[in-house]
């Protein structure tokens, strides 16, 4: 007979990616049929609820639960043994070469005292990034904050601050840089080249080098601004800083401004900036009427004089009776943003969905999906099992800080359904996760998988049935 065990330990803290890999040890250990270790926000109390966990009122999002399924009571002790364990593991320094090693720093200052003109890249919850970044502008550094959940009135007082002293703030919620040839976040391994990118999206920026990668183009410098950097409260202010450094710099003969849909008004004032610098710019910003990112990085090579080459598709997906719903569920932002905007208007009132996981509002409290894909596979089952899903539209991004192995999860996930799926793999050759290994797996658990996410979601809504209206931009 199965047992529950949920302990609340009030006041205690460890980051989503530390918890995270706990809750994967804990999975392991002798007698534990399932286990989540997490923050108690309301989002990871949901999951928990969802998995048959009762977690006592009053419990608050600063509190750590450690909550177990067992096989009986007779593995409770070494079970909750292996938790504390685990989570011992987790806060103890790496081995740092001996007793006359110096201590890490505790706070962004004394980091910087000991490596000054560095760029700091600060990646704690969000209500506590902005001490930790003005800090790093006071010290006269740079700052990349890959934190989300970060008020917007702070992110335009530090942006406000940067702009006074001539530095650059990536961020709040910034994935992606490429700096020197060194990635941070979420970045792809690309050669050194010609191309300059501002991107207030990360998945955005990763799709545009994955593409220019197999067309033989590589990229100088990839600086990722946040993506609310161009709405209006904002008003563009590191992505003005940004393109005014990739200006100066002579190893960069294009730039290539990446986004969302911006403020209308913050577009003119960007084209303002632009028509007064040298260095030629080319826009992949998303919006009614403009063209997609995979478009925007062929303008791009014409641009440079480079040949479009063909994108690859690897595997068929078939159409499959029954359904009339594409189910698109992503990690990256940006794409959601673009599957729906080639979807059209129509698109939500004939029930096509498109959802991204990397959104605050599914990561308060946890990884990143594309470090942490649960509730992206929970959702995947639900799609695959509902009668009206006529298909799903997914994508994997890979590279540096990224899963290891995203595909031997999603893989079996899709695997033997009677829905068809197609998948976008942003990656290039040279990223950890092995590209071709990665479609392998995906084409022989019988997906259709692309490079380019728009030919990707093209493809999907090509499997609709034909009744099906989505108002698409074919």
């Amino acid at each position: 007979m199965t047992t529950t065990h949920v302990e609340v330990r009030p006041g205690a803290y460890a980051d989503s990616v530390t918890l995270l890999r706990v809750s994967r040890t804990a999975q392991q250990l002798d007698g534990v049929v399932a286990a989540q270790v997490a923050m108690a926000t309301p989002l990871n109390v949901d999951v928990l609820t969802g998995m048959g966990f009762s977690v006592p009122a009053g419990t608050g999002a600063n509190d750590l639960v450690v909550a177990l399924h067992l096989t009986g009571d007779d593995a409770l002790s070494a079970a909750v043994a292996g938790v504390d364990q685990a989570l011992a593991e987790a806060g103890r320094p790496a081995p740092d070469g001996g007793a006359g090693a110096v201590a890490p720093p505790r706070t962004t200052a004394t980091a910087l005292d000991r490596a000054p003109g560095s760029v700091v890249l600060v990646s704690v919850p969000g209500p506590h990034a902005t001490v930790e970044a003005m800090d790093a502008l006071d010290a006269g550094s740079d700052v990349m904050i890959f934190s989300d959940n970060v008020p917007v009135e702070q992110e335009v007082a530090l942006k406000q601050a940067a702009a006074q002293r001539s530095l650059l703030v990536m961020g709040p919620d910034c994935g992606t840089a490429v700096l020197d040839g060194l990635g941070l976040g979420f970045a792809n391994v690309v050669e050194p080249g010609p191309v300059g990118l501002v991107a207030a999206s990360g998945t955005g920026c990763q799709q545009v080098m994955a593409l220019l990668d197999h067309a033989g183009v590589g990229v100088r410098a990839a600086l990722g601004v946040g993506g609310r950097d161009l709405s209006a409260p904002v008003g563009g202010l590191a992505t003005r800083e940004a393109l005014r450094r990739l200006d100066a710099d002579p190893a960069v003969e294009l730039i290539v401004l990446v986004s969302k849909p911006p403020a209308p008004e913050v577009a003119e004032r960007i084209d303002r900036l632009v028509a007064t610098i040298t260095t030629p710019v080319e826009y992949a910003l998303l919006g009614p009427g403009r063209p997609d990112l995979t478009a925007a990085t062929e303008a791009a090579l014409v641009r440079l004089g480079r040949p479009v080459p063909d994108w690859p598709v690897h595997g068929t997906a078939r159409p499959a009776p029954g359904g009339h719903r594409l189910r698109g569920l992503f990690v990256g932002g940006t794409l959601a943003t673009e599957s729906a905007q080639i979807a059209g208007e129509d698109a939500a009132r004939a029930g096509h969905t498109f959802v991204d996981f990397g959104d605050d509002e599914w990561t308060r409290g946890r990884a990143h999906p594309m470090i942490d894909p649960t509730l992206r596979l929970e959702h995947l089952a639900a799609a695959l099992a509902d009668p009206e899903t006529a298909v799903v539209l997914l994508d994997l991004v890979l590279g540096h800080g990224a899963e290891p192995d995203p595909a031997s999860v999603l893989a079996p996930a899709i695997a033997g359904s009677r829905v068809p799926a197609v998948v976008s793999v942003v990656g290039t050759g040279a990223d950890p996760q092995d590209l071709a290994a990665q479609i392998d797996a995906l084409v022989a658990a019988g997906a259709e998988v692309h490079l380019s996410h728009a030919g990707a979601t093209r493809r999907a809504l090509a499997l609709l049935p034909a009744d099906t209206t989505t108002g698409a931009a074919r």
